[in-house]
């Protein structure tokens, strides 16, 4: 074991410490220098008393986060015009993972529809403008996707306006903390079922007839299914080992139809899930405990793994898998 600790403290570049046997985020000379940002550099927040995190209202990020992931409006990134034309939906769209994945369509040449709650309408505004920054339309639903009709709505409402959806991103969910199975009340159950499974079933099975042979549903799941179990992390958890098995499943339902269904797992991704879901003890915790490359992920880097699986240049060959970008989180399945 010694050995193996040895052995990844070299992989990490880190002379003195244990590598990814060691839980806590670099610090002194190294992150100092830009390449990573230190726990202490991340303002320690929460928003747990609202429905939903606001991007709109998180503190400022570390210099050195953007210095190394990019900033917020995505400007590093480097198009290909791999979706020319696409016409594409993603839930959750107006911040975090759901907006990286919106305006990194946008740059790639495709039109985006967001979903997003009502709540959220400053944040959906902002991916708006940055969708329209790149030159694509912007169809905006400010739609709770608990509600059945809802979904079919904004399906119809995106089909009159384009004819057809070439891209469905799933990435809408709810997360809440909770230390104990004994703390989750009925309510909080209902709420995460009902939003991380029904939402995304009620919006797939809409959307699958109006998808095109080259189409692709991509859905948001998460690491811990593969990894680990987060023990305060229960209910959400349960969701996201359904999605998984739903894309599986789904997988093999549409192949013949020449859909592709596949999913993007991320590790830990400083996004308003978080802040919504965490108190400032747990959030603390948590930004000093980062993925084994050594932080935790931003937004701008998952957006590209979304194009790779939409793009029929690059995700033609894939389907029913699931894409781990995680920091290095060393996963089976």
């Amino acid at each position: 074991m010694e050995a193996l600790k040895d052995l990844a403290g070299k992989v990490t570049g880190d002379e003195n410490s244990p590598g990814i046997f060691n839980s806590a985020a670099p610090t002194g000379e190294r992150a100092g220098k830009g390449e990573f940002p230190k726990p202490g550099d991340f303002v320690v927040e929460s928003q747990v008393d609202r429905v939903v995190g606001i991007q709109a209202d998180m503190e400022k990020k570390p210099e050195s986060v953007t210095a190394v992931q990019g900033d917020e409006d995505f400007t590093k990134y480097k198009a290909a015009g791999l979706m020319i034309g696409k016409k594409t939906i993603v839930t959750g769209g107006d911040s975090g993972i759901g907006r990286a994945a919106a305006v990194h369509f946008a740059k790639e040449g495709a039109d985006v529809a967001i979903v997003y709650l009502p709540e959220e309408q400053v944040d959906a505004d902002k991916t708006k403008q940055l969708i329209e920054k790149a030159g694509r339309q912007c169809l905006l639903f400010p739609q709770d996707i608990r509600d059945e009709a809802g979904c079919n709505r904004v399906i119809e409402s995106v089909v009159k306006a384009w004819g057809r959806i070439d891209v469905l991103v799933n990435n809408a969910s709810v997360m809440y903390d909770q230390k104990s199975i004994t703390d989750i009340t009925t309510e909080q159950f209902k709420r995460t079922m009902e939003t991380n499974i029904y939402g995304t079933f009620f919006l797939t099975r809409a959307a699958v007839p109006h998808i095109p042979k080259g189409g692709s549903i991509i859905i948001t799941a998460s690491q811990g299914e593969f990894s680990f179990g987060p023990p305060s992390l229960l209910d959400y958890s349960m969701t996201k080992g359904a999605q998984v098995s739903m894309v599986r499943c789904l997988s093999n339902q549409l192949i013949g139809q020449g859909i592709r269904v596949n999913a993007v797992c991320p590790g830990p991704v400083w996004t308003p899930l978080q802040p919504a879901a965490m108190d400032k003890e747990t959030m603390k915790t948590w930004h000093n405990t980062p993925a084994p490359i050594g932080r935790i992920g931003q937004p701008s880097e998952l957006g590209p793994a979304y194009v790779f699986l939409a793009s029929e240049q690059m995700g033609s060959f894939i389907s029913g898998q699931s894409i781990h970008v995680n920091g290095g989180a060393i996963v089976s399945g």
